[in-house]
């Protein structure tokens, strides 16, 4: 027995090693495909050959994920935020950048604070209320390089960006050159920020090879590099019907599959740490979207207005049936919504016990219109009255 117990050991020892050995081989492919990659100059001479490098890179990075066991196991309940109000924002950015101290100047939270990284360990939930919208404000532990490959917690704290409606990138204005890597480490985990889903279908088949449909001429690539690219990622039958101009990155992601597509603005923080020339060249190289110093509340009410506007909403005044319609205080809504999407709000029952709906305002042809139909949009201002069985 002893004698087995050892082999076995030994062999589960081999087969370890082995699994390091590949692990090892595909990082070093990695590492190799993403130099050879920022070295290529990119142009219509190249492009096909670059695509192809980009979809080869996110296998190679699929098929090291699957081996890191990443997302196996159960979620960590520090990092488990229950949703509430209008709209969910998530605070993100390297540690020490200033997140909890914004939080409790947007919010009432009381998120801790000190002059030393690492300081939040949790996920820390805040209510913004504004312009009678509620919106959520959630501050996570500051990221470090290699997040998006699971270091320092970085795979639960960016996971929680595919459950938020906007993030807020925070940069440091002592350490600028933190932007480039939070951008990388944000599209490492396959959130695609600012960024609309590339119109394309893919309808997978038996058999058959690759169909490729255009409605748009292309300039951004070809067919050859889109069935190549294809191919590579072992996409071999299936009918690809392309409505826009896209690039190579853009027809992986839509391959791939597995993308998360959502808003995001970046902040400069800090600001009142460096002088005006400085802070004007860190304007210019990272083009933040609002500047701030979150000490002194400087910037904090045009971070408010600037959140409340890229969140994309519009207000919705419900009327009673027989009634003068509430325009005190509205129902806030993401734009783009329908009549659906009012009722689930509403009561999830709602749907289910639709009769018709009257509008009236700007997506009315005229005052009180009736809409049987829940897929109905509206618009900023309009007033609806439900009429539920």
């Amino acid at each position: 027995m002893p004698g087995k117990e050892a082999f076995s050991k030994s062999k589960k020892k081999e087969k370890a090693q082995l699994t390091e050995r590949k692990k090892l081989t595909t990082n070093q492919h990695i590492d190799t495909l993403e130099s050879e990659i920022s070295k290529t100059k990119y142009n219509k001479r190249t492009q096909h050959a670059v695509g192809l490098m980009k979809a080869k890179l996110a296998m190679l990075r699929e098929k090291a994920e699957i081996r890191a066991g990443v997302g196996k196991g159960k979620g960590d309940d520090r990092f488990s935020v229950r949703r509430t109000g209008d709209a969910t924002v998530l605070l993100l950015g390297f540690p020490s950048v200033g997140k909890s101290t914004l939080l409790n100047k947007l919010t009432s939270a009381k998120s801790e604070i000190a002059a030393y990284s690492f300081t939040t360990l949790s996920a820390v939930p805040g209510l913004l209320e504004y312009k009678f919208s509620k919106i959520q404000i959630i501050d996570v532990p500051g990221i470090v390089s290699g997040a998006a490959a699971g270091r320092g917690r970085g795979k639960e704290v960016l996971a929680m960006m595919r459950n938020a409606d906007l993030i807020l990138i925070l940069i440091d204005a002592l350490f600028p050159q933190h932007h480039d890597a939070l951008l990388d480490e944000i599209a490492q985990t396959g959130v695609r920020i600012n960024q609309q889903k590339p119109d394309v279908k893919i309808t997978k088949k038996p058999k058959g090879g690759l169909g490729i449909g255009l409605t748009v001429h292309l300039t951004k690539t070809d067919k050859e590099t889109i069935i190549d690219i294809a191919r590579e990622m072992r996409l071999n039958n299936a009918d690809i019907l392309i409505r826009e101009d896209i690039d190579a990155d853009q027809l992986i992601d839509i391959i791939d599959g597995n993308r998360f597509y959502t808003k995001a603005l970046t902040v400069l923080t800090k600001a009142d740490l460096v002088d005006q020339k400085t802070l004007g060249e860190l304007k210019e190289l990272i083009k933040p979207d609002v500047v701030v110093a979150a000490e002194k509340g400087e910037g904090i009410p045009e971070l408010k207005d600037a959140i409340y506007n890229k969140l994309g909403f519009i207000k919705i005044f419900l009327k009673e049936v027989n009634k003068k319609p509430d325009m005190e205080e509205p129902l806030i809504m993401f734009n783009g919504c329908t009549i659906r999407d009012v009722c689930e709000k509403l009561h999830r029952a709602f749907v289910e016990k639709f009769k018709f709906a009257r509008v009236w305002g700007k997506s009315a042809k005229f005052d009180g219109q009736v809409y049987r139909k829940l897929d109905k949009e509206l618009h900023d201002g309009d007033i609806l009255e439900l009429h539920i069985k």
